[in-house]
């Protein structure tokens, strides 16, 4: 490596083998591997045979060790900042490193891996077109249940992380907030060996996880329905023409469709071929 550069490493989820070649290559090449739980990693890096000095980055110091980090990279060093599983970031820390690395004109690069979000995903059998990570519910009941009302609109499917202890009572307040009539996917302990993958309604998948002690041990992934769209009606129609009408004044097509989608809450394809439709007619 010629060049200071901070590599974002994704690793396993669960399964070793899913790691890539070039992350194996970046991580025995870096001046320094910066961990959340240097143990934990140091499991997976004695496994390939990589020994290079690391450093803890998590949480509880994030704002000094992101510091010390910098000035490595600004010394020249190369950085591979890893998280316990999966790819860094993703409801982990490091976005504060890395906008600092960016902002001192220091390289960042990602070596592209396994993702516990995204694999969910492609199992999930849901709408995947459009989807929100939101990552890890607030602890307290009462919390959650508002978070889960600020999403209750939102019409792509709703991705979610979770961990074992409150997995039941998110559920539970998820099917409050939300209603019995939206599909629900559990994905537990992906690519491990109790791997679950399982879609219901809401009060049936409650009803399953609350039965089964053993489905409410791992990791979670819980990804959810996206609210039914705004059916379309000629008082509906009329009001996004008139949305559309102005922003069009203003915007390309292009932009006053995705703009008038988010307001309106038609599907964006529907209200492009709307806003083609008005184009034409001048």
């Amino acid at each position: 490596m010629k060049q200071a550069s901070l590599y974002i490493v994704a690793t396993p989820i669960g399964n070793r083998a899913d790691i890539s070649q070039r992350a194996i290559e970046i991580l025995s090449e870096v001046d320094v591997i910066a961990a959340e739980d240097t143990r934990h990693s140091g499991q997976l890096l004695q496994y390939y045979n990589i020994s290079r000095p690391m450093l803890a980055y998590h949480d509880h110091n994030e704002a000094q060790q992101a510091e010390h980090i910098l000035q490595r990279l600004r010394d020249g060093a190369s950085v591979a900042l890893i998280s316990d599983a999966g790819t860094p970031l993703m409801s982990d820390p490091g976005y504060r490193l890395v906008k600092a690395a960016q902002q001192a004109g220091i390289a960042v690069s990602p070596i592209p891996g396994p993702c516990a979000a995204v694999a969910a995903l492609s199992v999930c059998g849901l709408a995947t077109d459009q989807f929100c990570f939101v990552g890890f519910p607030p602890t307290r009941s009462d919390a959650r249940k508002k978070f889960f009302q600020g999403l209750s609109q939102h019409t792509a499917t709703l991705v979610f992380y979770e961990s074992s202890h409150r997995i039941v009572a998110s559920i539970r307040d998820m099917l409050e907030v939300f209603g019995a009539s939206r599909t629900l996917v559990l994905a537990r302990e992906l690519t491990k060996k109790f791997e679950t993958i399982r879609h219901a309604s809401l009060p049936e998948l409650l009803h399953w996880v609350e039965s089964d002690s053993n489905q409410q041990k791992g990791e979670f992934v819980l990804l959810l329905e996206g609210n039914a769209p705004v059916e379309a009606t000629d008082e509906l129609n009329l009001e996004l023409d008139h949305i559309l009408t102005i922003l069009m004044d203003e915007l390309s097509v292009k932009q006053a469709s995705q703009l008038a989608a988010r307001i309106s809450g038609f599907k964006k394809n529907q209200v492009y071929k709307r806003a083609l439709a008005l184009k034409d007619g001048d």
